[in-house]
């Protein structure tokens, strides 16, 4: 019996199910196919999520076939999934997390801190919009909407001088090649859950055990707090908002920046591992009270 799993139809979410599957193949012996899924958000790209009802639009209609038990699990970018789970669902495993850091895709090779002044570097993201206008308040920034490959093509067809792009996902379709430049966690704050898959089945699923095996503690603890700092926030894709939490040793060490009124606020805050939802809580609390 093959296992099916849910997910969209971009290349980029296509890649990361072939993931999951590989681990369930190689790990366990266990063969599953995908199921392909348009969602909303990526028949609508002309528009800005936050425009027409935010992250849950890559997620619905992917939960609508597990919920029909079309599909045994899906394979979700965690930075895509609300911080509410609906109760019928759960995350059951989220596996070894890729790199979390935002990159830059140049036109010509040039390093972003070479940038000429007022260039236009493209991304539909209002947390890295926020960030980099910190870093050089004369960027003109060009929102860009689609899959990885769409906005490669737009720094020529609209004229960019580059774009922001997650690393994870350009390393996972193996095109590290392209990354003009990394941003330092603590440079451009990744968004919450970034670079980490999340595997969703319904709740008591009789196949949840075996995704489960696919579980990484780090990883699920790390973005579990991050996840606590956005609920804290009420944060959505209408927000200014990232996260960023890592692990040494038993300390968990979180950065976090939020838009409050007008002035974007960054805070950290560190403390024991086994604390990592309230740590999360913490920190939203720390910048609330900023």
């Amino acid at each position: 019996m093959k296992l099916r799993i849910a997910t969209r139809r971009s290349r980029l979410a296509q890649v990361q199910t072939e993931s999951i599957m590989k681990l369930l193949k190689e790990n366990y012996n266990i063969d599953s196919e995908k199921l392909l899924i348009e969602t909303i958000g990526d028949k609508r790209l002309d528009v800005a999520l936050n425009k027409i009802g935010g992250k849950g639009l890559f997620v619905k209609e992917i939960e609508m076939a597990l919920l029909e038990e079309e599909a045994d699990a899906a394979v979700h970018s965690m930075k895509d999934v609300p911080f509410e789970v609906p109760e019928m669902f759960e995350i059951v495993a989220i596996p070894v997390r890729e790199d979390v850091r935002d990159v830059f895709v140049s036109m010509n090779g040039v390093y972003f801190t070479e940038l000429r002044k007022g260039a236009r570097v493209g991304t539909s993201s209002n947390r890295r919009a926020a960030q980099l206008k910190l870093l050089r308040p004369d960027l003109e920034i060009v929102p860009i909407r689609g899959n990885v490959q769409t906005r490669i093509d737009k720094i020529e067809r609209e004229n960019l001088d580059g774009i922001i792009l997650a690393a994870a996902g350009l390393k996972r379709l193996d095109m590290e090649n392209i990354i003009t430049d990394y941003f330092a966690v603590d440079g451009i704050i990744p968004a919450v859950g970034q670079g980490a898959l999340g595997i969703e089945v319904k709740k008591n699923s009789i196949n949840g055990e075996v995704f489960k095996k696919l579980e990484c503690e780090e990883a699920r603890i790390c973005v579990e707090a991050e996840r606590s700092f956005m609920r804290t926030l009420g944060g959505d894709c209408h927000s200014t908002i990232g996260a960023y939490a890592e692990l040494e040793g038993n300390i968990m060490n979180i950065i976090g920046i939020f838009q409050v009124g007008q002035k974007l606020i960054k805070k950290d805050i560190s403390g024991n591992k086994e604390n990592y939802i309230d740590l999360g809580k913490q920190l939203a609390e720390k910048i609330l009270n900023a």
